[in-house]
């Protein structure tokens, strides 16, 4: 667990390197509760310039929780289209929606009640009340994890939730007083962390921590922060379908599993070496022509789908279908799925 290392004489050198090095992010324009809250969702197991460009699409689209609350959920997801786990944007929308409910419209003070709205849990309200209102609350993410674990050489696996909540405890009581320099320590935590203190090449020679720091001493660095053991992916072999009438493409929801509630290509986990055609006769479809196939593999969190993606040309079809234009201006479809589309363009 966490040691006696003295967190406080780090305070003041990080905040001076931050000011001095920060990244210029559009979510540090403006810093509202709203609006960090919205960029730190989408940051959540997602590269930051991955998020740039989703974010400010998404606030000139949804510049205030009312919009959020009230938006249609196909606009939303279509708008989260290529981020990845949607659940994250439906918890937004309903967070919102508790809000206006709840508060008003306007975004609550107190941490107790804004860890109470759906899909925040301590790290965000940590950032939210930190950045936003200036509040001496620690925000621990992997970045500060990996950051702390290197200065005080702690052995302790990064998922130990007892191990999290004694250090963003920890780290709280070191904050400065409440105001801009609270928003900063936060920021330069996750700063250093990003830009310097590396997960694999740690820049040691510009951190402004380097003297205070017990795994660069004795040269360890590369050994902390102690992952937890990574467990072997679950795979299965999927069918998705490009269905083809004259009408357009095929599109429906997703009824189970990954991406459950999702807009899809048909598609279908393959059990006991089903053929594409058997799947396509259980959806009453027997008159088609295959034009073409295409295997590809995507990567989700804790499985692996070896897809097959076969475009089918019919007469009818058992689902609705859309032109393409359509689907590709109104119709949010995961990345899993989307990929299916570059078969056309490969013809």
């Amino acid at each position: 667990m966490e040691n006696s290392y003295d967190y406080g004489r780090i305070v003041r050198p990080l905040l001076d390197w931050y000011r001095e090095n920060k990244r210029t992010l559009p979510w540090r324009e403006n810093p509202s509760p709203y609006r960090v809250w919205v960029s730190e969702i989408m940051l959540q197991q997602t590269r930051v310039e991955a998020v740039k460009e989703y974010y400010v699409r998404f606030m000139d689209a949804l510049p205030t929780i009312e919009d959020l609350a009230k938006c249609d959920e196909e606009k939303l997801l279509k708008l989260w289209e290529g981020l990845g786990y949607y659940s994250r944007a439906r918890n937004l929308q309903k967070a919102a929606r508790e809000i206006v409910l709840r508060f008003d419209g306007t975004f609550p003070t107190e941490p107790e009640d804004v860890q109470s709205l759906s899909g925040i849990g301590a790290y965000t309200t940590g950032a939210i009340c930190s950045i936003a209102y200036g509040q001496r609350i620690a925000a621990v993410d992997g970045n500060v994890l990996r950051v702390t674990a290197r200065l005080s050489e702690n052995a302790t696996p990064i998922n130990d939730d007892k191990y999290k909540k004694e250090l963003t405890q920890k780290l709280s009581t070191i904050y400065p007083k409440a105001g801009q320099d609270c928003a900063d320590f936060t920021q330069s935590l996750f700063e250093l962390g990003a830009l310097v203190c590396k997960p694999q090449n740690p820049d040691c020679a510009v951190c402004p921590l380097a003297k205070y720091c017990k795994a660069r001493k004795s040269g360890a660095q590369k050994e902390y922060p102690i992952l937890p053991q990574k467990r072997e992916k679950r795979r299965e072999s999927v069918y998705v379908f490009l269905i083809q009438t004259d009408e357009g493409f095929c599109i429906r929801r997703r009824e189970k599993g990954v991406l459950k509630g999702m807009n899809e290509f048909p598609s279908h986990v393959i059990e006991r070496g089903e053929s594409a055609e058997s799947v396509l006769n259980e959806w009453g479809m027997y008159a088609f022509t295959e034009i073409k196939r295409k295997k590809y593999k995507h990567v989700f969190t804790h499985i692996v789908w070896d897809i097959t993606c076969v475009w089918v040309k019919a007469e009818s079809a058992p689902f609705d279908c859309y032109a393409m234009d359509e689907i590709e201006e109104g119709v949010s479809l995961p990345t899993a799925i989307k990929q299916c589309m570059d078969i056309i363009d490969d013809k």
